[in-house]
Parts: structure tokens; sequence; C-alpha cells
């Protein structure tokens, strides 16, 4: 048997420029440090996948349990105080319309169809159970439709299952971190769904897909979270081709809205190109500065990084139905949410979420 020459071998530089791009990769993922991310990928052989899957496996459970009572040996009177707020929280209602939704009452009389999309950052579990508050406060505040969730843990879908019980929650996946879907089940109707695999992720990426009824219009709605990182461009431009080429492919009397963090630059989408029939809700209503970053590192300071990023990652994409006899939806309005920080000083997410509004034509 022919022996391997020295010149077959990859150099220790070489080794060492790839085991520290991965070590980069995982942190940026699971919110962690570089010290962590060589642990898990050491003990899983340097193999994406495989260390992720560890370092999911932790238990988060009890992350919730301490964040509910963080009040230590405080005096009784800060303890009622805090018993007081934490009563008042838990006393919000997901099950009833807020007082906010009774200033658009015309909203829900025209058929106008709202949504937030949101990365929600579960992975990083510093005041977790607050920013899952934070979050049950924008959806007290906007009642939106649908919502398209992206970064859950199982605990957070847990809170969310007995806090927002207006809602029907989808998950796209049951260990690990996953998307989901939240359908508000006075307004929507879920139809069936399913989870679409990317064959060749190595971060366990995948697009959940809900078919819906909303007051007699057939809806397709997607949620997905592309590969991070800028050395991963080619895989998602493939998962971007797949998202199209389901939205494509819809039937003539079916409205698709896709949703999620994409990760994408705007060059990658240039290669990938959008259908004609689908377009960029922010680039529809005009492109508006303030809505355009949904990644701001010069704003948002939940990620202490040593630069500033400003990348519109997050991003809303419609496909209206083409039958005449079917009513077409149009976005009418967009804006960002979870700019408000919480108090414990951070904000709901590392990332803002998204708002839209669409009316039936």
């Amino acid at each position: 048997m022919a022996s391997t020459s020295e010149s077959d071998k990859p150099s220790v530089s070489n080794v060492e420029e790839n085991r520290s791009r991965l070590c980069d990769e995982f942190a940026e993922i699971t919110g962690t440090d570089s010290a962590v991310a060589q642990c898990y990928l050491a003990e899983n052989e340097w193999e994406m996948e495989r260390a992720l899957n560890s370092f999911f496996e932790a238990d988060l459970e009890k992350v919730f349990e301490v964040e509910e009572f963080p009040w230590g040996d405080a005096s009784p009177k800060a303890k009622r105080q805090k018993a007081d707020e934490k009563q008042a929280v838990d006393c919000i209602d997901l099950t009833e319309d807020s007082p906010a939704s009774t200033c658009k009452p015309s909203e829900e009389d025209d058929g106008k169809l709202s949504l937030i999309s949101w990365n929600v950052d579960g992975l990083d579990t510093d005041n977790l159970a607050e920013r899952a508050r934070g979050l049950c406060s924008y959806l007290v505040l906007y009642t939106p439709d649908v919502v398209f969730l992206q970064e859950l843990i199982p605990p957070y879908v847990q809170y969310l299952k007995k806090r927002a019980v207006s809602y029907l929650i989808i998950e796209g996946g049951d260990d690990g971190y996953f998307t989901g879907i939240m359908l508000k089940r006075s307004r929507v109707k879920l139809l069936e769904s399913e989870t679409v695999t990317y064959p060749t992720t190595q971060m366990m990426r995948n697009l959940l897909v809900a078919q819906v009824d909303f007051k007699g219009q057939r809806i397709c709605l997607m949620t997905s979270h592309l590969e991070s990182c800028k050395g991963h461009a080619g895989e998602r431009m493939k998962q971007l081709r797949v998202v199209m080429q389901r939205m494509k492919e819809a039937p003539d009397n079916v409205t698709v809205l896709f949703g999620g963090d994409t990760n994408l630059r705007d060059t990658e989408v240039a290669k990938v190109g959008l259908p004609s029939s689908v377009c960029d809700v922010w680039e529809q209503l005009g492109k508006q500065e303030h809505c355009r970053y949904t990644w701001d590192t010069k704003t948002n300071n939940n990620k202490t990084v040593p630069y500033v990023s400003r990348c519109r990652f997050d991003r809303v994409y419609l496909r209206p139905a083409t039958m005449e006899e079917v009513p077409r939806l149009v976005p009418d309005h967009m804006a960002l949410v979870g700019l408000e920080k919480l108090d414990c000083g951070r904000y709901t997410s590392d990332h803002w979420g998204i708002y839209c509004s669409f009316s039936a034509r």
C-alpha cells in the first residue's frame, strides 16, 4: 500500500486556521466564546454539527426557574414589591385581545393580516425569562395574527405555551434550537404543516411551512433561519433557492409569506435572484431607512462585540395569489420592534423584530 507523502498531509498552519474558523463560527452561532467553542469542538473531533448537538443537549429548563425568582435575600418590602410586579406580569392574558387592539377595529373588519418575525436569541440564556416576558409584551401590544420566531429553545417554547395561550404554536424542532410559527387562534386556522430539511446544513437549519386559512383566504406561511456566518454563503444561497422554489411553485390561489433570519447579504440575493412573482416587503414599501438594519451592534449591545455591524439579516418576502377571484395581499406598513431596553438593561433580543401588516385588494 502506498504511503501518504508529507505533501498530502494538511500543514499545521492550515489545521490551526481551519480550527480557529470553526471556533469563531461555533461561538457566533451559540453566543458563547472561543474557549467554550474549542472545548465542544475538540470533544467532538472538530465536527460542527456534533459539537452543536452536544452543546444544545444541556438542560436549560432551570434558566427560567432561576430568573423567575431573582430576589435573593432582599428585604420583605422589596420582596413584596417584586411579588406584586410578578403577579401583574403573570396576569397578562393573551387569550383576550389587548386594550391596544381596540385602537384598530378597522383592521379587524377589513381583513388586514399582521405579522411579527423575530430571532429571539434563545441561545443567550442571560436574562432569558425577562426577555421572554418582553416578547409576550410585544404580542399583547401588537396582537399579530402570525408570528415567525427563530432561535427558540424548548424551555422558551414551554414558557410561551403557558403565557401566549391565545396562540397555537407550531415547532420546527424539539431539541437544540429551532424555528416556530404562532397563529392567533381567533383569526387564523391551521390546515397542515411540515418541516422541510436542508440536506447539507451544518447548523441544524430547516424550513417550517404552515398552510392556513385566514378569513377565507388560503395562505402558505414559511419561516427559516438560514445558515450563519460569512463563510457559509454557499450553503445559505442553496437554502434561499429552496425557499424561493417553494414560493414560486405554490398554487395560484395561495398567498405565500416568508419571514425569518436569513443572514443574507444583498450580493447573495442578487446571485440567487428572486422570482418575478416574489417581492421583498421592505423594498416594496420604499426601502425605509429606519427599518433597514435588523442586526445593529451600534445600538443593540446585547452582544459584546469589538466592532460595529449593521445588516439587514431579517427579511420578509411575499408572493401574492395570482388567481383573479382571490383577494391580493399588499404590504402597507413595516416597523421594527424590540427597540426599548427591558428592566434588566438589555433588549428582548440581539435582533430587532419586524412588524408588518398587509391589506387585501
